[in-house]
């Protein structure tokens, strides 16, 4: 099942199953964040819910996107309540990729890179047995509910950026429970945009170089992931012309962490189960733009694209003023 967030013609705010190019609109929740609140105190499961609230009523998504009314397939109406993180390092590549890099991550540990001996740690340890703990991922933060983009709006960096790449992922979702306890809606595509050039400066920039908007969806992917995932990323031109595309794939069996692993390290700190917030936690990458060599446009569309998670996820590249930020003394 797919669901859909949108805004009306008059600027209300619903939520629908998305089937081809036709939203089922449900009644009764305005919001995915409505929804997963009730099928947690229902005791159901969300694609239950969802399909027992759909309503008559129907909405054409491809009419919703042209009109620039799609919105991120979860939110918080506190942004402050959305917590925006991921992890790095966490995947395999394809598979022509795979024998060279097993090379570089092999022989005496102490030779390799701080990135190498983290991959090379999760390749190890990054998939225990269900139930326990395998070794910790990177880990990082992107920012809170505002930095979330939906398809068809602009993903802003900052004018003092040295680049903006994008980054195409998988992205968990998911709500705290009034006990504390996290419960997974779905998936979603993403890019989770970064600036590679500052990153490649040195790595402990990384922190720096995460701090952006991130694309997310159009469409949440309630159930669990298929183990075998594939896509395309785009770099669309200023003359509409694809300029750059490459396939990737991700899912378990492309990953050197299970998502259970991934799941366990971010949400076991007590921080991150705080009641009533919002997660959007993406999973990594192994193919990127920037790594052929590419540096993206002020103009240029991402566009982000994959069969299981329904329509393409599409972002303009834009520049936003960054002045110069001085502290007042109180």
């Amino acid at each position: 099942m797919l669901l859909v967030q949108f805004l009306t013609e008059s600027n209300e705010r619903r939520v629908g199953i998305l089937n081809d190019a036709t939203i089922r609109i449900i009644d009764g929740y305005a919001t995915t964040l409505e929804l997963a609140r009730a099928a947690i105190a229902q005791g159901q499961g969300l694609a239950a819910l969802a399909d027992a609230a759909a309503g008559a009523g129907h909405a054409n998504y491809d009419d919703l996107a042209r009109a620039g009314r799609i919105l991120p397939p979860v939110d918080h109406p506190d942004p402050a309540h959305c917590y925006v993180t991921g992890t790095g390092l966490t995947h395999l590549g394809s598979a022509d990729t795979r024998d060279s890099m097993h090379k570089k991550i092999g022989g005496d540990m102490e030779a390799l890179s701080d990135s190498m001996k983290m991959f090379r740690l999760g390749v190890e340890g990054g998939k225990p047995a269900p139930g326990t703990p395998g070794v910790q991922p990177e880990w990082f933060y992107k920012g809170d509910g505002s930095i979330l983009r939906a398809s068809g709006k602009d993903l802003d960096m900052p004018a003092f950026s040295l680049d903006g790449g994008e980054e195409p992922e998988i992205a968990g979702l998911y709500l705290i429970g009034d006990d504390g306890q996290p419960w997974r809606l779905g998936y979603a595509i993403g890019n989770e945009f970064s600036d590679h050039v500052t990153e490649r400066q040195n790595y402990l920039y990384l922190a720096h170089s995460k701090l952006r908007n991130c694309g997310v969806g159009p469409a949440l992917l309630v159930g669990e992931l298929p183990a075998h995932v594939e896509g395309v990323s785009r770099v669309i031109g200023l003359d509409g012309q694809v300029r750059w595309e490459k396939a990737f794939v991700s899912g378990e069996q492309n990953m050197s962490h299970t998502l259970e692993n991934l799941e366990y390290h971010h949400f076991k700190y007590g921080l991150f189960k705080r009641a009533g917030d919002v997660h959007v936690h993406f999973f990594g990458t192994a193919t990127l733009s920037f790594a052929d060599g590419v540096q993206v446009k002020t103009g240029e569309t991402f566009e982000i694209e994959s069969p299981a998670f329904g329509p393409a996820l599409r972002n303009r590249l834009a520049v936003h003023d960054a002045p110069y930020v001085k502290v007042k003394r109180l």
